[in-house]
């Protein structure tokens, strides 16, 4: 049974619910450019997986490079939601902190994917691992 949650941005001007693929086992980040500054963990849901529920006229897309991933941020309050993934266009990354209880610090290791040299463009894939243990 998929397991639905829902999100929302830090402002609540966008609210979706969410479908996600395999839970949080397919939790990373990515080393590309954009992804090195905004800093999040993403975890996966099917192209059908979301539903905006309210703020739909409050995302902001974003793309760069090859403009096939398709980025989304709230408007109001700049915080990144979830885009189309560049590697896989039938799946969206999702944001897990826009899940109520959710932290980024939740996760003890996540993949790093490589993004500055692209599966799609012939590298590896997998660039490391990305660890967090609390003080």
């Amino acid at each position: 049974m998929a397991e639905i949650r829902n999100a929302q941005c830090h402002c609540g001007a966008v609210v979706f619910t969410v479908e996600l693929t395999d839970g949080f086992n397919t939790a990373r980040r990515c080393n590309c450019s954009f992804c090195r500054m905004r800093g999040a963990i993403a975890v996966s849901a099917p192209l059908t997986g979301i539903t905006v529920t309210q703020g739909e006229d409050k995302l902001t897309e974003y793309r760069f490079n090859t403009g096939t991933a398709r980025h989304f941020f709230c408007s109001v309050c700049g915080i990144y939601t979830f885009h189309q993934r560049r590697s896989n266009p039938d799946q969206y990354g999702v944001n897990v902190a826009c899940f109520d209880t959710v932290s980024p610090f939740d996760f003890p290791e996540v993949v790093v994917m490589d993004g500055v040299n692209h599966p799609l463009d012939g590298a590896s894939g997998v660039l490391g691992y990305l660890s967090f243990c609390k003080a």
